[in-house]
């Protein structure tokens, strides 16, 4: 009876991962499939449409960044939600906008040069920012994409100088 029990649990076991694979499969067809949305107009005005990245555009104009990423041709902007920033414990977010370098190092981790599409990696792969020598990791976990561990919403923006995708991690370059 025990082995009956085994094989059972098992089967069961394998029933359920297969599924699992099966669902997260189906998951990743559905966000690679999701069309890119089109925004007539610069990176900058598509994040000034979006209510959701309203602490991202006020950071990027605290740094003085708003011209140069209006004006950036062919890159990707990685864009932390307003719920994003405040996950962020605030004696944190506090350093960081106290800190213009601080602050453009943070937010020019944030944009890729050229057009990446992080749906499409399930292998990790390294992407250079404009932050100097460091660099993001695109990727799939559990079905979703990723930008090092933030989660991409699988609908991205392309504007006319690039493409945005909205994430739910403020991203933290290693310093």
């Amino acid at each position: 009876m025990t082995l009956k029990k085994t094989i059972l649990a098992t089967t069961t076991a394998l029933a359920c991962t297969l599924g699992a694979t099966a669902n997260a499969m189906t998951n990743f067809a559905d966000c690679v499939s999701t069309p890119i949305v089109r925004f007539d107009g610069n990176i900058v005005e598509a994040a000034l449409a979006t209510p959701e990245l309203s602490t991202l555009v006020d950071a990027v104009l605290a740094a003085g960044l708003d011209d140069d990423l209006a004006n950036a041709e062919d890159i990707t902007v990685y864009a932390p939600t307003n719920d994003a920033f405040a996950a962020m414990p605030a004696d944190v977010t506090g350093a960081i906008l106290a800190d213009v370098d601080l602050l453009t190092t943070v937010l020019t981790y944030h944009v890729s040069p050229g057009a990446n599409d992080p749906r499409k990696f399930a292998s990790p792969v390294q992407r250079k920012t404009l932050a100097g020598d460091n660099y993001v990791y695109l990727s799939r976990n559990a079905g979703e994409p990723r930008v090092n561990t933030a989660i991409v919403q699988c609908q991205g923006v392309k504007a006319d100088n690039g493409l945005v995708w909205i994430i739910d991690t403020v991203l933290q370059p290693g310093f």
